[in-house]
């Protein structure tokens, strides 16, 4: 059980400029910030890229054409019908069925990806939490021991927060 500070701001300005002190101080990747909706100020001070999410969609796209193409090839090699004297193989054919497994596969595969990266279901409870923080305000959580605990509680209480309060998060 680690311990952290709490700080509850009343304008975005602040939170940006307190998630980005923060981070330049190196406490990367022990920030939890909450906005009352999606903030894509928010989302760069805190170094989020692009989703990986598109990564899981591609791979998924592809494989379900590899599949739609392998099922029905398979499938005709498998049991022959040759009429009029037509390939066996055709692949112009396969080309519908190919699309529709690739759509299935892809929209599998992104809702995998999103349940994967999210980590969702969460199971282990939440950290320090304020229902202020879907009401309106921001809230930016930092993580630390000892002596960086007093560092990040500085460093936040430079940007003039409403309220700050000590917690403890369940690691």
């Amino acid at each position: 059980m680690s311990q952290g500070v709490l700080a509850s701001y009343e304008f975005l300005d602040s939170t940006v400029d307190a998630i980005e002190k923060l981070r330049k101080a190196g406490f990367d990747g022990q920030i939890t910030a909450y906005s009352p909706y999606p903030e894509h100020h928010i989302e760069h001070a805190l170094g989020y890229g692009q989703s990986p999410v598109r990564v899981w969609t591609l791979v998924g796209g592809l494989s379900g054409t590899a599949a739609g193409f392998g099922f029905t090839i398979f499938t005709s090699v498998d049991w022959p019908l040759v009429v009029g004297g037509k390939p066996i193989v055709g692949i112009p054919a396969y080309v519908p069925i190919a699309f529709e497994m690739t759509v299935l596969f892809g929209a599998l595969a992104t809702v995998i990806g999103l349940f994967i990266l999210s980590k969702i279901p969460n199971v282990k409870p939440s950290v320090v939490y304020d229902p202020e923080f879907s009401a309106g305000r921001y809230g930016v959580f930092v993580e630390a021991e000892g002596s960086r605990l007093q560092e990040a509680r500085r460093i936040m209480e430079a940007e003039e927060p409403i309220e700050m309060r000590e917690g403890a998060a369940d690691a």
